[in-house]
């Protein structure tokens, strides 16, 4: 049964992407965008990682996976990894994804993320915790969902492709409303980021440089 303090959790694996890992997804990056020629059509697009770079993440998250089990003990897997940047002036403002479909298996139980490239000021990845009802939906999860019996779950933002689906730019009432506490973390490149679905997170805006860096979910259940 998956536990609510499995999807607010917030917890860091220090050494998730070692030296050369790094180094080799540097590279690989940028092979890919002089060959792709991709640039960001908009503030934090997110795009699929190519295979190289899947496969190094895919080691590295299996790596990782009894660190993350130790606060997360239903997650089992991740999804594929996605690819972002956020330029001088960008920011993902704060947002919280939620639990998709808490009935169909593989449910997201939580996200992670690990920094390529540090900008050179600003771009740090923050969470944010409340105590306000108004993020919660009221509909509780319960046991024919695979949850703990009355399992609360909050509203959700959507990550679907789009150019108006990653920015919230306008936050919903149900999050605006929610007198908010912020936590800013610095884990630097290399380091993973695991937090839960049902997290308000955000990143602040990119003063110098720019943000490189790798996301995915953590599922309870392979994909089929």
């Amino acid at each position: 049964m998956i536990h609510i303090s499995e999807t607010l959790v917030l917890q860091t694996i220090e050494d998730f992407l070692v030296v050369d890992e790094l180094a080799q997804l540097r590279k690989v990056m940028a092979e890919e965008r002089q060959a792709t020629g991709w640039t960001p059509r908009y503030q934090a697009e997110v795009v699929p990682a190519p295979a190289v770079a899947q496969e190094i993440l895919r080691t590295a998250t299996e790596r990782a996976l009894p660190a993350i089990r130790r606060v997360m003990p239903s997650i089992r897997a991740a999804a594929p990894w996605s690819y972002t940047e956020l330029g001088t002036g960008e920011r993902v403002p704060t947002h919280l994804d939620g639990i998709h479909s808490p009935s169909a298996a593989p449910r997201r139980i939580g996200r992670i993320r690990v920094v390529l490239e540090e900008a050179e000021d600003g771009g740090d990845f923050y969470v944010e915790t409340t105590s306000s009802g108004s993020v919660w939906t009221g509909e509780p999860a319960g046991e024919a969902e695979g949850f703990q019996p009355g399992t609360a779950l909050t509203h959700r933002l959507p990550h679907a492709p789009g150019p108006d689906t990653h920015q919230h730019d306008s936050e919903p009432a149900w999050l605006r409303e929610a007198r908010r506490t912020r936590w800013t973390t610095e884990a630097g490149a290399g380091v993973a980021v695991a937090y839960g679905a049902q997290v308000i997170h955000g990143v602040t805006s990119v003063r110098a440089g720019r943000v490189r860096k790798f996301v995915t979910d953590l599922l309870d259940t392979e994909r089929d």
